[in-house]
């Protein structure tokens, strides 16, 4: 439960709707005691004959009605429709009342969550499928309006409803109301024996449907990929084994569940049998009337109608108690990289920014450095181009810059300063991105383009894209800078994409720009189109730029080859080809048309 305490200020919050729910369910307590009593006026004092409470009888008086058996059948009659209608009413008043309140509990715990998922480190997300990351945030943030409901609404309903049941019931026969109350020990032990089972059950169930919908997600992430190697039917098979797994936890859930509510039931049908016999006993010596017994009965039903309500609430809270984990496990989980105390918010003035690694060291696992002591200063304005083989440690070294991952050793400096000292909206605000794979959502072209900068112009959006070559494909789409592309922009060629994504580092006019490997999948004829592009985007800027194509960065002001984490070699591209070295050998490699994985 301390655990679960972080999740009452959602529900707390709507404490004026959870007010209106506490008076209306004392209403509903109220009304559920009195609507069995026109039975007793029907069978005890229209039928039998027998003489009318002084308090109705002086009720009848002032209202100048005549006692009659006729009368007393109808005042039964409107009293039972009156009673149902009141019920109705506060029926509906609280269904109303309490879906407004647990559904905004749950879209508050729901954006937390979603604004949490959004800062957590692109490691956390390498390692938890965005399946199971929207599993979590469309099934599981509803643990909180299951949570409120069994912990507190249902709670505080059903007790209402025992203690004003219990003390008529009591009033009208102590006997028989302490017989009622004997079988809740029973209850208790049935809750216990079933709910560390249910909780078990519903977290097995839970992770088997994230599988699922993780599966399903990156199949239709990929369904190029999945056509051109005929992946369909082992697609479908895949498909249907997880299918019967999540089926058969399910199903294993629901017989835990059943036989939970099985021993329920059975207690209670045994304890009103017994109820049932020993009311008839009374009936038949005198100590009970007839109509008493119908009252009884039905405070019977009611007072069962709250155990299996607060038994319901024990067997849900185990069973939601999975959800809640699952809810916790991200909330809990640390940010990996944020403000530290005392971080304050800069903005470098001009276009460029010197950039310094010092004694840098880092990996994604501990014990396996990916990059080793590197020592590195760029001046403000400068390109610098980074070369090697795959793994080298290109994208991890870039990726540092952000502060996407803190090192573990060592530090970066923009201007002199430590970036762990400036706020991360402040530092990345001062960095533009490109990547190999351009990430559009699936807004208007316009809203892509000022994605980084909304507050931009129409006219300075306009002259992003003409910078970037987008102006002319742009003009031919039917709305214009209002078409909204499908997603990732399925609807743009691979160029077009990629000229709003520069269009979009354009806009946002940062001093330091990263480009991973932006013309790597493009032809030559796209590919000069986007050079052109970029030379806009760099000229002044500080510039990383990883490529693979070594002739997209032979113009850099410096190029540094990576091997194995470390930086081997540093020059300007005549400058490396003349010391015959790695760089060399890679030039060589392309030449020939050899991979560069194959260089040593």
């Amino acid at each position: 439960m301390n655990r679960y305490r972080r999740l009452l200020k959602y529900t707390f919050q709507q404490w004026p709707l959870l007010l209106i729910i506490l008076v209306l369910s004392i209403c509903a307590s109220a009304i559920a005691a009195l609507q069995p009593w026109p039975m007793k006026i029907l069978v005890d004092y229209a039928l039998d004959g027998a003489a009318l409470p002084e308090t109705l009888q002086s009720l009848l008086e002032a209202l100048t009605l005549q006692t009659s058996p006729a009368l007393l059948v109808l005042s039964a009659a409107l009293g039972s429709l009156g009673f149902y209608a009141l019920n109705s009413l506060v029926d509906v008043a609280l269904s109303w009342a309490w879906t407004a309140a647990g559904q905004n509990m749950v879209y508050g715990l729901a954006a937390d969550l979603f604004r949490h998922l959004q800062r957590l480190s692109l490691l956390f997300h390498t390692r938890h499928g965005v399946g199971d990351s929207l599993s979590r945030l469309s099934g599981d943030t509803w643990c909180i309006y299951t949570a409120t409901n069994q912990l507190l609404v249902s709670p505080m309903k059903n007790v209402l409803t025992l203690v004003v049941v219990t003390a008529v019931a009591w009033h009208l026969d102590r006997q028989l109301a302490l017989l009622s109350l004997a079988m809740a020990p029973l209850l208790g032990w049935s809750a216990l024996f079933f709910g560390r089972r249910l909780k078990i059950r519903t977290r097995n169930n839970r992770e088997a449907e994230s599988r699922l919908l993780s599966f399903v997600h990156q199949t239709m992430s990929a369904i190029p990929v999945v056509q051109a190697f005929t992946a369909e039917r082992r697609n479908g098979r895949r498909f249907r084994e997880l299918a019967t797994s999540a089926v058969g936890l399910s199903q294993r859930g629901i017989l835990v569940k059943n036989s939970f509510e099985f021993a329920n039931e059975f207690i209670l049908t045994v304890g009103t049998a017994i109820v049932l016999f020993a009311a008839g006993k009374r009936v038949l010596s005198g100590a009970l009337t007839l109509g008493s017994l119908l009252i009884f009965l039905a405070y019977l039903r009611s007072l069962q109608g709250a155990c299996r309500g607060l038994l319901g609430i024990y067997g849900g809270v185990r069973s939601v108690s999975a959800n809640i984990d699952r809810v916790l496990e991200i909330l809990e989980t640390q940010e990996g990289v944020w403000d530290l105390p005392g971080a304050r918010a800069v903005v470098w003035p001009g276009r460029g920014v010197a950039v310094a690694f010092d004694g840098v060291t880092f990996g994604y696992e501990a014990g396996r450095p990916i990059l080793q002591e590197i020592t590195l200063a760029v001046r403000p304005g400068e390109t610098v181009a980074l070369v090697g083989a795959t793994g080298a440690g290109k994208s991890t070294l870039v990726s540092l810059i952000p502060r996407f991952f803190d090192p573990w050793e060592g530090r970066i400096l923009f201007n002199g300063l430590d970036i762990r000292e400036v706020t991360l909206s402040s530092l990345r605000s001062q960095v533009s991105l490109v990547l190999q794979e351009p990430f559009l959502l699936p807004l208007s072209i316009a809203e892509n383009i000022a994605y980084g900068r909304p507050g931009a112009s129409r006219e300075e959006m306009v002259a992003a894209a003409r910078a970037a070559n987008a102006e002319e494909f742009i003009g031919r789409l039917p709305q214009g800078y209002e078409t909204v592309l499908g997603e990732r922009g399925a609807s743009l060629s691979g160029g077009e994409r990629q000229r709003l994504s520069i269009a979009r580092a354009l806009l946002k006019d940062a001093p330091v720009v990263l480009l991973d490997e932006p013309t790597s999948s493009l032809d030559a004829g796209t590919e000069a189109l986007l050079l052109e592009a970029l030379e806009r985007l760099m000229e002044g800027r500080t510039t990383f730029i990883i490529a693979h194509r070594l002739s997209t960065i032979r113009g850099a002001d410096r190029i540094l080859v990576m091997d194995r984490g470390r930086i081997v070699e540093s020059g300007t591209h005549e400058e490396l080809l003349a010391a015959r070295g790695a760089y060399f050998r890679l030039d060589a490699c392309q030449a020939a048309k050899k991979p560069l994985e194959l260089v040593a």
